[in-house]
């Protein structure tokens, strides 16, 4: 076979698991996306925007470990740079690909469109370098494998977005064939001497410890280390809270599972255990103003052993160049048992409460509305939180074995949900995935719902409809948090068109939401959306704490230097 550029980078997304990549046509990228279409083991999924279009790869790199997306030159490409950007903060390794113009137009000077009216047009690659590992303008079919394989590689191997530009006119020309995949999947590992003294160290820290606790954060599946941080538990036997952006990176039906560690508005009695210990191992954690509620829970000190992706650190100790999976085995086979901490936390910790249902008659309350969606929870189940209320909310839902939970806290770009619940549907066929959106984050992104319909996805949203940007008014405030209502269930007739078979349900009691529910169950051809109809005021203590917290935070006059 006879491979051209277009077709090596086909072969390659092949190679390292991609079925799919998302794609918006523009005339700098069309050669491009012809040579992608003639493979036949990855297939092209179209989205609405460039922004929506790198959400939806977000999403799916979440589900599929991770994913690529194709846009034209300087007005698909830097509009896709927020959603890229995000893919970075959160860890994950989106390749973004652009096309980009003609070479002989940059040998020529000549001003061409899509541009800033420049002959230079190295600015997209410059800005894209910023938000990315990795970063390569291939210019050349003879360099184009090498350039390839090393944003590829980089992405895999940091769990990070590489950015690939590809002239216009370089996308059909010949090059050299892929070599073999393992070329691109091989992972670092840890310096072996490096590793030994880092474990040791740790072990060492351990044994002094008498009440030690694992705090499990969102890097953890960035590291690839999931298992691992499960033998690390089950040797040492001690509680195991997670972060809010780590749940479901534990299990919630592990025996020493306890719970959501965020500060005040933790789960009953977790932040009482990991404040109690002596010995606190923060496994893959980050913490930032949103994760510490407006940094009033931030461990530090010489209490806190630090086990990162790439280094590990404690009191008098930095370890670097290790690998989190390969320190948390070898810390599972030297520590002992130690269920000091767990013994206590069952001693204190509450009975969980009981939710009676609503009368079915009555005004649809977010209470009512939570008890419901508990029960729609299963092994197969991703619940995709946006932004907001539905946060705060979902902390509180009990997840079986197998479910999986998706948040973007860190970058908390509002509208993210709505597209990467449609990614990650199409990289996990087979799964329920449920989203739990608010209105004013929908109206961001509200079109990938008409994808969703295209390609039949049985995506259930439930739509929170409370008439404005709820966790901004509980952080400060103002009229700019109001928004236009819509007819949100009306808006899936919008979408449906000729041939679509979405939903649009809304529910105003519990009577109805069951009802809703019931029919989105039945549902098997397309996404349905139910409108939750909730008072304004009806929101989640937790996030009125929460809220008060950061806007303090926020308000903090300057310090002098």
């Amino acid at each position: 076979m006879t491979y051209t550029v277009g077709s090596y980078l086909a072969a390659r997304l092949a190679q390292i698991g991609l079925r799919h990549h998302f794609a918006v046509a523009g005339d700098f990228n069309l050669a491009l996306l012809d040579q992608l279409l003639a493979n036949g083991e990855t297939e092209q999924v179209y989205c609405c925007n460039e922004l929506n279009c790198g959400y939806a790869a977000e999403g799916y790199a979440r589900a599929n470990g991770a994913a690529a997306a194709v846009v034209t030159f300087s007005v698909g490409g830097l509009s896709m740079i927020n959603a890229i950007a995000g893919a970075n903060a959160e860890n994950l390794p989106v390749i973004m690909i652009s096309g980009a113009p003609n070479t002989n137009d940059r040998a020529t000077d000549h001003l061409l469109h899509h541009t800033m009216a420049t002959t230079d047009f190295s600015y997209q690659l410059e800005i894209a370098a910023k938000v990315t590992c990795c970063a390569v303008a291939i210019t050349s079919p003879d360099k184009a494998p090498y350039l390839i394989d090393k944003a590829i590689r980089a992405a895999l191997s940091a769990s990070k977005p590489a950015y690939i530009e590809i002239a216009c006119n370089i996308a059909g020309a010949p090059c050299a064939a892929p070599g073999p995949a393992s070329s691109l999947l091989a992972r670092e590992r840890s310096d072996p001497e490096t590793l030994e003294a880092a474990v040791a160290a740790a072990a060492e820290f351990i044994r002094g410890r008498k009440k030690p606790v694992i705090l499990i954060g969102p890097k953890l599946r960035a590291a690839k280390a999931e298992r691992a941080a499960l033998a690390l538990a089950e040797a040492l036997g001690c509680p195991v809270a997670v972060m809010p952006a780590a749940k479901s990176f534990f299990s919630e039906t592990h025996p020493q599972f306890v719970g959501i560690y965020w500060g005040e508005v933790s789960s009953p009695g977790t932040r009482e255990i990991v404040d109690w210990a002596d010995g606190l191992l923060c496994v893959g954690t980050l913490f930032n103003d949103y994760s510490t509620v407006g940094w009033t829970s931030n461990p530090a000190g010489p209490n806190v052993l630090t086990l990162d992706i790439d280094h590990v650190t404690l009191a008098g100790h930095d370890f670097s160049n290790v690998r989190l999976a390969e320190v948390l085995v070898g810390l599972a086979g030297r520590v002992e048992a130690n269920p000091t901490a767990l013994t206590e936390f069952r001693r204190f910790r509450p009975p969980p409460p009981s939710v009676p249902p609503a009368p079915p008659d009555a005004a649809l309350a977010r209470v009512e509305m939570m008890r419901q969606i508990q029960r729609l929870l299963t092994t197969d189940t991703t619940l995709i939180a946006e932004t907001g209320d539905s946060w705060f909310n979902s902390m509180h839902l009990d997840l079986p074995e197998g479910a999986r939970f998706e948040i973007e806290m860190q970058w908390g770009s509002i509208g993210w949900s709505v597209p990467a619940t449609f990614g990650y549907a199409v990289g996990a066929p087979g799964r329920r995935v449920i989203a739990m959106i608010g209105d004013g984050s929908f109206q961001l992104t509200a079109q990938e719902v008409a994808q969703m319909i295209r390609r039949k996805l049985p995506i259930i949203i439930f739509l929170i409809n409370n008439r404005g940007y709820t966790i901004e008014v509980e952080i400060h405030d103002g009229p700019y948090n109001n928004i236009k209502n819509w007819d949100y269930a009306g808006l899936i007739n919008v979408f449906n068109a000729e041939d679509g078979e979405g939903l649009g349900l809304r529910a105003g009691t519990g009577g109805e939401l069951a009802e809703a529910i019931a029919r989105a169950l039945g549902n098997a051809n397309g996404p349905t959306l139910i409108e939750c109809a909730l008072d304004r005021d009806d929101c989640s203590p937790d996030l009125i704490s929460w809220g008060r917290r950061v806007a303090t935070a926020n308000a903090r006059p300057p310090q002098p230097r």
